[in-house]
């Protein structure tokens, strides 16, 4: 069963190669490259070059991949082999995401309605922002994943308590970020995006940061 699974994800991969070929007919001889924040496109490029994004992408995904599959083997930290199914589970559901990125850039490629498609993108990755902070609650201190804070890492107690908050708020502000992006329109959108994104990487940062000071200060 477990080696089936690991052959639906080979197949994941070859996914937007497949795709690419089913739609290389449809293709413009100039296909949008680059989108600006509002979904408009502001860069033009040869299909050979939507060719090699895609394959340098699918790389990068394969990487990931791999290096989540096998970073219980790498990874100096005591807890590593108890992070190998979370980080193992985390890898997948990257690769899954990034094989939909892939397939929504070829897609966009030979579509015009680039507004519509940047709005279920945005909520796309509000939601992986949701699973990624299913994620946080449970891993352990590790060198690849979450927030690897140096005075977290050399803390149990404060790597817990940080992404037990950082877990919280990635689901949450994933929520609000797929409802805005659904919601809102563009030029209202991006501020709200990015003030979310601050808030959840600022606030577990500053957290994690005055457990450690109230640690030290109870030292001396």
């Amino acid at each position: 069963m477990r080696k089936s699974l690991d052959l639906l994800f080979w197949i994941i991969f070859i996914l937007p190669a497949v795709f690419l070929a089913a739609m290389w007919g449809r293709l413009p001889e100039q296909v949008p490259m680059h989108y600006n924040f509002k979904g408009e496109v502001d860069r033009y490029g040869s299909k050979t070059e939507l060719l090699i994004l895609v394959g340098v992408i699918t790389l990068v995904n394969v990487g990931v991949y791999l290096l989540m599959l096998n970073a219980h083997k790498i990874d100096p930290k005591r807890n590593a082999l108890a992070n190998k199914p979370r980080m193992q589970r985390l890898g997948k559901v990257i690769a899954i995401f990034l094989t939909g990125l892939i397939c929504y850039i070829i897609y966009s490629s030979a579509s015009s309605d680039g507004l519509i498609q940047s709005r279920f993108l945005y909520a796309g990755i509000g939601v992986l922002f949701c699973v990624l902070g299913n994620y946080l609650f449970n891993i352990k201190p590790n060198y690849f994943a979450g927030f690897r804070l140096p005075w977290a890492l050399e803390n149990e107690e404060n790597w817990r308590l940080t992404h037990n908050l950082a877990g919280k708020i990635w689901f949450v502000g994933g929520l609000v970020i797929a409802a805005l992006a659904l919601l809102l329109p563009l030029s209202w959108f991006m501020p709200a995006f990015f003030t979310c994104l601050g808030i959840m990487v600022i606030v577990p940062t500053v957290y994690s940061y005055s457990i450690f000071r109230k640690h030290r200060s109870s030292k001396n």
